[in-house]
């Protein structure tokens, strides 16, 4: 079965049926070999904030080192993202030969007038591919209520209620109290249920089962907020007896500090867990689609919220900013009390009713109409994206933009900030010019000869529009024919530069809210430029300066001061454009060092090199090592972690220092920490985009970021391979794109041992400059110099 039947089969599924409990989710569970007896689970409900809590826990945990499988719902862009193992999306193969596997029960039970729905069939596949996967503990987000949702089929070893209020009264009951004795029902049977309810409801479940209660005040653990740290983190303390932690969330509000306490509380219950590496994991916790600040300048927000207590805490946390006028995108489900929603919320200046491509979206005429009384400046528009769009170019810089009301309406809006314009081809410029250097064509030129291709998604009505505008100027689009999950289209778009730029105009002014998309596709015409700390004629060269003992090539050559400023002279003498330097070795079981020894290893170093001609990197995943870097006189952090230290992007914001942000799995270098990629450019490309963005969040413009695919961290010699052969489309990012290919053990592949790599590595470093990268990390600076120089003669760059 392909992915898209998959997803298209699941999508096809009943979303409820009369029939309650969790006898079906069982037989499904049977049917699949049970697979949730070979870990441990946890379940964690409540009305509002259990997202939110499994996440957190879920960092925690890996933060710690175990592997982790989050079932949550609904999904936001990508049904994928409902089950995520070790924070990334389930692959597409493994969830279509789950499916493959479980059809044949559905279609039993269909017979037998049994048919799951949705939710139940996704519950047991998350299940499965859990175990497929190996985890060591699944976390699983109950859907409604807790006694007959489908996640109860499992017995878990900790379980949480978040809180409670009045939902689903159709199925959980009229009142607090019977709605939170459903939820209680998820209490493990060896340990106290932890809740951060209060009130009628905490009283009715401590009457059910044995708690830990968490809460700002007269509770078992305090977890409390201590106040704004940024614009984009709060400051939060947990802490019961002689135990605590303080920390920094990004997930703001009292709300968020109470489940920071309770997803600590669960995490101390399943294993042994220091204060440093909890603290370290809920600062790591995000939320895409919650309270999720985009961009600072206006402050855009996107949140999901879709009930009132949910708008009461928007209006609260907005509370805390200061701006001049308040912009609401706004569109809701039919069946939700929107009306409450947007009373909740505070002054508005102008609103936008919208509605979302989902069949129980409310209309626009309505929802227009729920704003009387609220808000004077009510416009109705009916795309998302457009709206979108129309809010922000309304926005001053000090204003405030807010999407909300659903999770569909903020799915479909986060694709202007997520969705990526890939290049396809190579820049080709130099054939243009010779195929016609002799011809008489005065009205040809370079611009209508070249041919570029470049592969995006959108929704399915977008990407006709696209097809209609690009055909009609003379280009070709592709659009995925067989199968579009969830209304979203592969799409390749390839024409003349003239006719993509004359696509990106006419799409921005025919209100389908693509006018980022228009802006994206004129930048993958202009190559990437690197920050200026690279700021050379042509690709920069990054001298490898290792002042270490047991780096993987040249551990312990220049790990004395004296010898590490020669080794960089030397470097620079042969051409290095930019010195990076190493204390802590990546290479794989290498033994991690303490910040002080680290600092006094580098340190020294950057203060003697500071004024050598060139800038100076330094090479660390510690914020506090590269604090002190960046202070005696460095000019760029190479992060090979991707950011895991939590405030290594505020260290870097505020020196306004370059960030190389290079994607891996694990460093030091896990051979037993792997992935399995769909495609492995595709899925680094993915996540590097959320890292640029969450280093955005702090203050780090786009043009002060380079990427690197992370060859060999966490993918295998072929998955490198990949890499390099396609690394002009990380340019997609908009930002320096640098490779790392130097001495690697993927050239063991093509037969070259350890002391045989330099070849190869050469060899390497001519494809990437030939596909267009604007930055290489080697040791042998003046024979990868001769490559670089070589290739741009021939190709006249």
């Amino acid at each position: 079965m392909e992915y898209y039947e998959s997803v298209d089969y699941l999508q096809s599924l009943q979303r409820r049926r009369p029939k309650m409990g969790t006898e079906t989710t069982v037989r499904l569970l049977s049917h699949l070999d049970d697979p949730q007896t070979e870990f441990d689970c946890v379940q964690i409900a409540g009305s509002n904030g259990k997202g939110s809590t499994a996440r957190m826990l879920e960092s925690v945990l890996r933060t710690a080192g175990l592997d982790v499988g989050l079932f949550t719902s609904p999904k936001l862009q990508d049904l994928r993202e409902q089950i995520q193992i070790n924070g990334r999306n389930v692959p597409k193969e493994c969830l279509a030969n789950a499916v493959e596997r479980i059809k044949p029960c559905l279609e039993r039970l269909r017979g037998e007038n049994d048919m799951p729905t949705h939710f139940e069939t996704l519950t047991a596949l998350a299940l499965y591919c859990f175990g497929i996967e190996d985890v060591d503990i699944a976390i699983l987000e109950v859907g409604i209520g807790g006694q007959y949702d489908a996640t109860s089929a499992v017995e878990p070893v900790a379980s949480a209620v978040t809180s409670v209020s009045l939902e689903h009264t159709d199925l959980l009951g009229d009142t607090i109290e019977e709605i939170a004795r459903d939820k209680s029902h998820v209490a493990p049977a060896n340990a106290p249920l932890v809740t951060g309810a209060d009130g009628a409801a905490l009283d009715t479940i401590q009457t059910e089962t044995e708690t830990v209660t968490v809460g700002p005040k007269d509770a078992d653990i305090l977890a409390v907020e201590r106040g704004m740290r940024s614009n984009i983190e709060s400051t939060i303390t947990i802490e019961e007896g002689d135990w605590g932690i303080e920390t920094h969330l990004s997930l703001l509000g009292q709300h968020q500090a109470t489940n920071a306490g309770v997803a600590a509380t669960l995490a101390r219950q399943i294993a042994t867990v220091e204060e440093d590496t909890i603290g370290r994991g809920l600062r790591n916790a995000s939320w895409p689609g919650r309270f999720e600040i985009v961009s600072t300048d206006p402050m855009v927000v996107l949140d999901g919220s879709h009930n009132p207590g949910a708008a009461s805490t928007i209006a609260d946390l907005l509370e805390r900013y200061d701006y001049d006028d308040l912009h609401v995108i706004f569109g809701a489900m039919s069946d939700k009390d929107y009306g409450r929603m947007i009373k909740l919320l505070p002054e508005i200046d102008t609103a936008y009713a919208t509605c979302s491509e989902v069949d129980r979206a409310e209309d626009v005429d309505t929802l227009a109409a729920a704003f009387d009384g609220h808000c004077e400046n009510v416009r109705q528009i009916d795309s998302v994206p457009e709206a979108t769009e129309c809010a922000l170019a309304a926005a001053d810089e000090g204003d405030f933009v807010l999407v909300t009301g659903s999770l569909s309406v903020v799915g479909e809006a986060r694709h202007r900030w997520t969705r990526l314009v890939v290049p396809k081809n190579h820049d080709r410029d130099q054939i243009g010019r010779d195929a016609f250097a002799d011809a008489a064509f005065p009205q040809r030129s370079p611009d209508n000869i070249e041919w570029r291709t470049n592969t995006t998604f959108l929704r399915t009505n977008l990407a006709a529009a696209v097809e209609e505008r690009l055909e009609a100027l003379g280009g070709n689009c592709l659009r995925s024919a067989a199968g579009s999950p969830e209304n979203i289209d592969t799409t390749m778009l390839s024409g003349t530069p003239s006719q993509i730029r004359q696509l990106a105009d006419d799409v921005a002014a025919d209100g389908l809210g693509l006018a980022a998309f228009g802006r994206k596709l004129k930048a993958a015409l202009d190559r990437s430029t690197p920050p200026p700390a690279f700021d050379v004629n042509g690709i920069a060269v990054m001298g490898v300066l290792n002042i270490t003992p047991d780096s993987f090539y040249d551990g312990g050559e220049y790990d004395s001061v004296e010898d590490a400023i020669e080794r960089a002279e030397t470097m620079v003498e042969a051409g290095a454009d930019v010195i990076d330097v190493g204390g802590e070795s990546t290479r794989p079981g290498a033994d991690p060092i303490s910040v002080d020894t680290e600092i006094e290893r580098v340190v020294p170093v950057v203060e003697a090199l500071a004024n050598c001609g060139v800038p100076v990197s330094i090479d660390t995943q510690k914020a506090a090592v590269a604090e002190a870097a960046l202070e005696a006189g460095a000019d760029v952090v190479n992060d090979v972690s991707g950011l895991e230290d939590p405030e290594m992007r505020f260290v870097v914001a505020e020196h306004d220092a370059t960030l190389v942000l290079m994607h891996s799995l694990s460093a030091p270098v896990d051979p037993d920490r792997t992935a399995t990629y769909d495609d492995v450019v595709t899925d680094v490309l993915h996540d590097l985009s959320e890292k640029v963005l969450h280093a955005e969040r702090a203050g780090i413009d786009r043009e002060q970021i380079v990427v690197d695919p992370g060859i060999g961290f966490g993918k295998d010699a072929t998955e490198s391979f990949d890499l390099v052969d396609r690394i002009h489309e990380f340019q997609a990012l908009g930002c320096g794109v640098m490779l790392g290919h130097s001495h690697k053990s993927m050239f063991n592949q093509v037969g070259c041992g350890s002391e045989e790599r330099l070849l190869p590595t050469l060899t390497v470093t001519a494809l990437g400059a030939e596909r267009g990268v604007d930055i290489v990390r080697v040791h042998d600076v003046e024979e990868n110099g001769v490559v670089i120089r070589t290739v741009a003669a021939a190709t006249n760059q």
